[in-house]
């Protein structure tokens, strides 16, 4: 027998498993301590752009006189400014005449207008054509096939567009369900998957561009839109009590439920539905629920932001502790740095919501009023 210890044979493989066991204790040790002190957090920023924001929220945020008259005044502003636009962008002034065409309010459309205005704030020569609105203008345009912001030109957005283009009857489901706008779940979507795209080059070009497929995260964060395992444990859990501030009410409650009814085949359960490779449906759902959940939080207190994207973005980025209902919120979150140049998480799902993109899979939610329909 000691010659069997003192062999080559067994003194091998024993200290390989040794050293092999000892390299994943101490792994796991150091990923527990990366979580637990905060070192896996991405470091945030308030956007360069936050009082446009907010200056374009108390522009859109009055008592409009909504009549026939006003709503034909508002869209010929919205026509003139297109016009102007596609002298210089015509693929944006195409996605937001879609749009305008496809019944989107027209305040809607002007704040379209406004996200584009705002990303081409130093553009000279367009600012000086939309200040005259005068469309025979003899002016030097730099006229371009590619879009105005400027992220929407790279390659990971093709990619992207197409694959999630394969789960719109899921997105359109989950929306169905919870009341939530499939547009505002897909900008948070964005946001996570543009962050990915440009921070797994290697994964990209392996298996994300070729298949066409969206990245599904399995570490930190879990499935397409980056739930954390304690922010899914928080919806689940204001899905259930009534006394919580993002109760939603009786209907919602049994959204989440699971098969399992102990503590550790409900953990396994849950990350298993996040990090389902085939199916995102839970990723959509837990996204919807947060998004809705957050919005209830803010009504309740008297700050309504379902009309500010930015803003229900930011707070799907930073999550519950920092949603604190107040008169002027921050646009901001995760730095997310497309080719070298940063951008918040909230400007990010702001550019696409009024950017037209994708917009024939997931229009703006049909407003009660049409003027169309009044006298």
């Amino acid at each position: 027998m000691k010659r069997l210890f003192k062999s080559k044979w067994f003194k091998i493989p024993f200290f390989t498993l040794t050293f092999l066991f000892a390299a994943i204790g101490f792994f796991l040790t150091v990923s527990y301590a990366a979580i637990q002190l905060g070192w896996t957090k991405e470091g945030g920023i308030v956007d360069a752009n936050n009082r446009y924001f907010q200056e374009m929220q108390d522009k859109y945020n009055q008592d409009f006189k909504v009549d026939s008259a006003t709503m034909v005044q508002k869209r010929y502003e919205a026509m003139e400014r297109i016009i102007v636009l596609n002298e210089y962008y015509p693929q944006n002034a195409q996605y937001i005449l879609a749009a305008l065409q496809k019944g989107a309010d027209e305040y809607e459309v002007l704040r379209m207008l406004d996200a584009v205005d705002l990303q081409l704030k130093d553009n000279k020569s367009y600012r000086k054509a939309l200040s005259r609105i005068k469309f025979n203008a003899k002016q030097t345009k730099e006229v371009t096939n590619l879009s105005a912001f400027e992220w929407m030109n790279i390659a990971e957005w093709k990619t992207f567009k197409e694959a999630v283009s394969k789960d719109k009857k899921l997105i359109d489901s989950v929306a169905k369900q919870t009341g939530v706008e499939g547009r505002l779940i897909v900008s948070c979507l964005v946001g996570e998957q543009i962050r990915l795209f440009n921070s797994s080059r290697e994964a990209y070009k392996k298996w994300i561009g070729p298949l066409k497929v969206l990245s599904v995260e399995s570490q930190f964060s879990f499935g397409v839109t980056g739930i954390k395992e304690q922010t899914a444990m928080n919806i689940e859990h204001n899905l259930k009590d009534p006394s919580s501030i993002y109760y939603l009410g009786p209907q919602y409650e049994g959204l989440l439920n699971f098969v399992g009814q102990d503590t550790a085949s409900i953990n396994k359960e849950r990350i298993d539905r996040l990090t389902d490779f085939h199916n995102h449906y839970y990723s959509y759902l837990y996204a919807a629920l947060f998004l809705k959940q957050v919005k209830v939080q803010w009504e309740k207190a008297g700050y309504p932001i379902d009309k500010r994207p930015e803003i229900l973005a930011t707070l799907f980025n930073v999550g519950y502790p920092q949603s604190k209902p107040k008169p002027n919120p921050r646009v901001g979150g995760s730095t997310i740095k497309i080719y070298e140049k940063p951008y918040s998480f909230g400007a990010i799902a702001y550019q696409f919501y009024y950017s037209g993109e994708l917009f024939d899979l997931f229009p703006f939610e049909k407003k009660k009023f049409d003027w169309n329909e009044k006298s």
